[in-house]
């Protein structure tokens, strides 16, 4: 059995369509049992390819960040809890957290609530007004909000992860850090990075990794690297 701890990010460019997404799978065999789809995948047959998965006997994590209103949140959840996916994203604002868990009624899709975007750091968060303050503050602070308005795990940093997990609001709560870059690995995107290693060791139950991987010249040995280095 596949180690679940870490989930492969199935994200364009590099997997532009639900037909890549499978070639992807097929060629990583049983060396990974856990796939992210997100939003960016969506218009490429997103929800096929999550079926596809399923289909396969994957755990499947669905990354839609969603966001509206509490009654738009609630009818889009309900929509897509049929489906009995492992994960599904939202936004972390209690209303929308609440939404969420409304929708979800009696499925076993677990909610997951987006505290701060690993892309981000203090420079963004001015730009877009976000209030004034220590960003991993903020982002422990709206983790326990999501927590207590009934979400089953938080998005965060790995750097992050400690001092969530530290939380008496987290304990049985799972904790999915995106921002993972093995040793030595190109940042890319991402502001708030660290091993795959030191993201479990801070708390972490899962950790997200897409490029390392998908763009190494043989994805499988480099998916028996990262997790010869997990113990």
């Amino acid at each position: 059995m596949a180690d679940d701890r870490i989930i492969v990010a199935l994200d364009p460019p590099r997997v532009p369509h639900a037909i890549a997404g499978e070639q992807v799978a097929d060629l990583l065999g049983d060396a990974v049992s856990f796939y992210k789809i997100g939003l960016g995948m969506l218009t490429g047959g997103g929800m096929a390819l999550a079926l596809k998965l399923k289909e396969k006997g994957k755990r499947v994590f669905l990354d839609m960040k969603l966001f509206d209103i509490s009654a738009t949140v609630e009818a889009a959840v309900s929509g897509l809890a049929q489906y009995d996916l492992d994960f599904l994203t939202v936004h972390g604002d209690p209303h929308v957290v609440e939404a969420a868990v409304a929708g979800r009624g009696a499925s076993q899709t677990k909610i997951l609530a987006v505290t701060v975007l690993t892309s981000l750091d203090r420079t963004d968060m001015d730009n877009a007004m976000i209030q004034a303050g220590d960003l991993a503050v903020i982002t422990v602070e709206r983790a326990r909000r999501a927590f207590l308005a009934g979400a089953d795990g938080i998005i965060a940093s790995p750097q992050e992860a400690a001092a969530i997990r530290a939380l008496p609001e987290a304990a049985g709560k799972l904790i999915v850090t995106p921002g993972v870059r093995p040793a030595g690995a190109d940042l890319g995107d991402q502001k708030r990075v660290t091993t795959p290693a030191e993201a479990l060791g801070n708390g972490a139950d899962h950790v997200v990794i897409g490029r390392p991987i998908l763009g190494a010249p043989d994805p499988v040995q480099a998916t028996k690297d990262i997790l010869a280095t997990l113990g």
